[in-house]
Order: structure tokens, then C-alpha cells, then sequence
């Protein structure tokens, strides 16, 4: 019926109210959507699958070889803005550093960047989704530092080094060390009292990580590392050659102010902190020395034992 105001929805008035608008889309859609990203950086684009497959290889490591003469351990990948600027301030070998595309800048990826450069390193653009893949979700903050294989040296190789420069061989191992930090300071006392070498077991060790070049100081590049797939076989064999085992072990039959092996040709073997020497690297040993200790602790960390006996030898053949 006209007139009927109780019918509902029924417009009573003839003014019209307010209506509902765009939101704003018609405007921002008329402001466009800025500048279009490079080719490298649009999803499906053939030469963003082409630098994509670019890092893919680039950080591919390589297999790991059989022990021997040459063997190479796996690359190694550091990340993390302020690990990658420290890592490459101790000038520790790297085969290449990758930035993430669009990366916000600040002072460490400058200084990485400018170090990088210095050094002739390469440096590798990628995007985020690639980073994430390659350091298996790290929090990599947009760097990344690929350290290259360290090739190890033949336990053998040691020796002969020493022989064929008319010097008597000085040579540390490690049995059961899997700091790669104290294996890095063991390296150092190595370099600082003219020893020959450092021999690590191939497993269950620690190795040429990007922690025992840092630790090192650098001196890594001058002493050799060799890595044995039988300790106790390698022992022996430098027994055959001629060379005094020691052992360090709290318990020894001597002491290391009466050790008079320590001038001739001879190599030391360090134990872990917590366990000591293994039962058949202890059995091997020709000697078993102890470093007194007034102070009454009951063991010394691999890095720190080496260094007294290696000091200890070098003050002998002086």
C-alpha cells in the first residue's frame, strides 16, 4: 500500500546518505607499481633460474676424498654478518662470499664487501630463497662465506719434510681433540717452536674448519696438517721410521723435565681433556710422560699441554 512506512527497507526520504567508495584502489591503482625489478630478481624469469643455477654450482662441495697423499676435506660455508667479517679479518682462505640481492647495507657487508674485494675473493649475488637452501636455513643475515677444501697432508709426509731438511721431526697428534679451536692453538705452538706438523685421525676429529684457522692466528698457512685413517697405524709407521711415541697422560712413568727423547726425532700425542689417550693409541706409545702440575688441577686442554711440550722440546734442541 503507498505510504506504508512499516514495509521494510522502504525509503522514506528522497535525500540520498552516504555510499560506500573504492577505498582508495582507483587512486593507488593509477599511481602504478613502481619500477620493475631486474630480470634476476622476477620469479620464474629464464636469468633468475640461470643465477640460481650459478650459485647452486658455485656452492656445490665437492665429494670427500680417500686419505692419502692430497686428500681434501668438504668445503665449509660460514654465515652470518658479523662470523663472515671475522672470519675474513683472519684472512682465512675463501673461494667466495654471496650477498643477498637488495641486502640492506651497513657497516659489515661494507667491510665484507670491501674485504672481499681487496682480497680477490668473488663475490656472488643471490637471492634469499638460494642462501636459505644452501646454508639449510641459517640464520644468514644475507652473507655467506665459502670456505674452499683444505687439502691434508700424508702423515708421511711429515716426516720426510724434516729428514730432507736435516732436522729431527717434531711432530704433534691428537687423539680424540674434537675442538676445531684446540686444534687451531695446537697449530699455532706448532708454528711458534718449529715442529714439523700436526696428525689428526680421520674420524670422530676435528679438522681445518673456518674455528681452527681463526684460532691459528694464521700460522695454519705454514704448518702442514695430515690426516691419518688409523691413528695407531700411523704410529707405528713412524716408529719404523725411527721416531720416539710419547703419550701425555696424567699418569705417566715420566715426567717432561726428564724426557730426554724430546731432542732427537719424535712425536707427541695429545689426548682430549675428559678422556686422555685411547687405550690402543696408550699401548702404542714408547714412552708416557706426565707434566707436573703444583697447582693441583687434574688435566690440561690439548692446546695447552702441546704448547709446554713443545716448548719443552724446542728449549732442548736449542
Amino acid at each position: 500500500m503507498a505510504g506504508n512506512s512499516q514495509r521494510r527497507n522502504r525509503r522514506t526520504s528522497n535525500k540520498k546518505g552516504a555510499t560506500v567508495g573504492s577505498g582508495g584502489q582507483r587512486r593507488r591503482g593509477l599511481e602504478g607499481k613502481g619500477p620493475t625489478p631486474p630480470a634476476e630478481a622476477r620469479k620464474g624469469h629464464a636469468k633468475q633460474r640461470a643465477a640460481n643455477a650459478k650459485v647452486k654450482r658455485a656452492a656445490s662441495t665437492q665429494s670427500r676424498r680417500p686419505s692419502g697423499r692430497g686428500a681434501k676435506s668438504t668445503s665449509e660455508l660460514v654465515a652470518g654478518r658479523n662470523p663472515v667479517v671475522e672470519a675474513l679479518r683472519a684472512d682465512i682462505p675463501a673461494s667466495a662470499v654471496y650477498v643477498q640481492q637488495f641486502i640492506d647495507n651497513d657497516e659489515r657487508v661494507r667491510e665484507a664487501i670491501k674485504l672481499a674485494t681487496d682480497r680477490g675473493i668473488p663475490l656472488m649475488e643471490a637471492p634469499r630463497p638460494e642462501l636459505d637452501r644452501i646454508t639449510n636455513g641459517l640464520n644468514h643475515q644475507g652473507l655467506v662465506l665459502q670456505i674452499p677444501p683444505y687439502e691434508y697432508a700424508h702423515p708421511e709426509d711429515l716426516a720426510a719434510a724434516a729428514f730432507d731438511a736435516g732436522e729431527d721431526p717434531l711432530i704433534m697428534a691428537l687423539d680424540g681433540v674434537t675442538d676445531p679451536r684446540n686444534l687451531g692453538a695446537v697449530v699455532r705452538s706448532v708454528a711458534a717452536f718449529g715442529g714439523h706438523g700436526v696428525v689428526v685421525p680421520e674420524r670422530r676429529a676435528a679438522g681445518m674448519t673456518a674455528g681452527a684457522w681463526k684460532t691459528s692466528a694464521g700460522t695454519a698457512a705454514q704448518v702442514q696438517v695430515a690426516r691419518a685413517t688409523n691413528l695407531t697405524r700411523t704410529l707405528e709407521a713412524y716408529q719404523k721410521a725411527g721416531l720416539t711415541v710419547v703419550g701425555l697422560a696424567a699418569d705417566g712413568e715420566v715426567e717432561l723435565q726428564d724426557l730426554e727423547a724430546l731432542a732427537g726425532p719424535v712425536v707427541v700425542v695429545a689426548g682430549s681433556e675428559g678422556k686422555g689417550l685411547s687405550r690402543l693409541v696408550g699401548e702404542t706409545c714408547d714412552l708416557r710422560v706426565r707434566i707436573p702440575m703444583p697447582g693441583g688441577a687434574e688435566s690440561l686442554n690439548a692446546g695447552v699441554a702441546a704448547g709446554i711440550v713443545l716448548y719443552e722440546a724446542s728449549r732442548r734442541r736449542a
